[in-house]
């Protein structure tokens, strides 16, 4: 039944592409009226000949990030429509629950994870440089959980920095403390929340980019200069007035999402708090792999993006890093995801 309905659908767009279009087009088929016939006229009149509604839906997006809409973005429209034909509705892509935790919808994809040699800050932890596919959507915060956020389940803060607010990141939490609130979430909550692994970080982090930083290179890897592309996206060694002064207002931590956004929506990727995975840390391999979990065991767990007491190096797009799960550190926080219903 729902290879006939998309057999349908392909045959009515098809129909739609070469004698249609939409209202005011000079060219018939130019569905977005572009002035061009292209792929995404034809995901356009699928969605049109579907009967379903793709408000608030980017049509076509660019889902492999290669800067083409092309034949990648027609099948996931597909894929998407097939799920529809059957439920009649369409995740709306973004998301916010009752504690104000805000999620993006991240496309499944491919994508390089770690660094090349020759970037600046990269080391041996970060190499081989591999192909790694993600085949499944899954959603992401767009922000590191916040101490308000966390006292709301845990009622208590365990973090260093206080007076920084209820809308700076929660710190001072282990890999374990977090599996704890993770499991009194979903208890309340009715999701399955999680922490992303160490691939989804990254490709999450990356958004489509190759750079050190989703918005450029990086210049230095000393403590002292402030890194240009590092200053407008995140809170690091450089920019956070660093201070082991417990409690001092405007020290160390700063209230989520206030640096620029990555193109996936995701703000603080890179500093502020460093992030806990769900891997646990081991050697990249060599070859190229598909939904990676990282080791099946060992002894230290994977930590992401860098702090607000770190260098710039440290908070690549690329970097890692690894403790123990029960330890705690002032520098140390998490954000949550969890993957869509369908």
């Amino acid at each position: 039944m729902r290879s006939k309905r998309l057999l349908a659908m392909a045959a009515v767009a098809a129909m739609l592409i070469l004698y249609a279009g939409s209202a005011g087009a000079v060219i018939p088929g130019d569905v977005d009226g572009n002035g061009r016939i292209e792929l995404k006229d034809a995901i356009l009149a699928m969605w049109a000949a579907s009967g379903l509604s793709s408000a608030g839906v980017e049509v076509g997006a660019d889902v492999n990030r290669d800067g083409v809409i092309g034949l990648a973005e027609t099948l996931y429209d597909l894929k998407v429509l097939a799920g529809l034909a059957v439920s009649g509705t369409r995740p709306t892509g973004d998301f916010t629950n009752s504690l104000g935790m805000t999620f993006n919808l991240i496309p499944a994809g491919t994508f390089m994870m770690g660094s090349p040699e020759d970037e600046l800050g990269a080391w041996s932890g970060e190499w081989p440089q591999h192909p790694v596919t993600l085949t499944n959507d899954f959603y992401i915060m767009t922000t590191e959980v916040t101490q308000g956020q966390w006292e709301a389940v845990m009622r208590s803060n365990p973090s260093y920095f206080t007076a920084c607010g209820g809308e700076c990141p929660v710190e001072t939490v282990s890999w374990e403390d977090v599996q704890d609130f993770i499991t009194k979430l979903n208890a309340t909550d009715g999701r399955t929340y999680r922490l992303p692994t160490e691939a989804e970080w990254e490709y999450a982090a990356r958004a489509g980019t190759q750079t050190a930083f989703y918005n450029g290179g990086i210049t230095n890897t000393g403590y002292t200069p402030v890194d240009p592309n590092l200053d407008a996206i995140g809170w690091y060694y450089g920019n956070s007035e660093v201070t082991y002064t417990p409690n001092s207002s405007g020290k160390g931590t700063h209230p989520v999402g206030q640096k620029q956004p990555n193109a996936w929506g995701l703000y603080d990727m890179s500093g502020n708090v460093w992030e806990w995975c769900q891997d646990w840390y081991g050697t990249y391999p060599t070859d190229s792999v598909t939904n990676p979990t990282g080791p099946a065991t060992a002894s230290y767990r994977v930590l992401r993006g860098g702090s607000w007491l770190n260098s710039a190096q440290s908070c690549r797009s690329a970097d890692r890093y690894d403790y123990d799960p029960a330890y705690r550190n002032y520098g140390n926080g998490f954000r949550l995801a969890l993957s869509p219903s369908r």
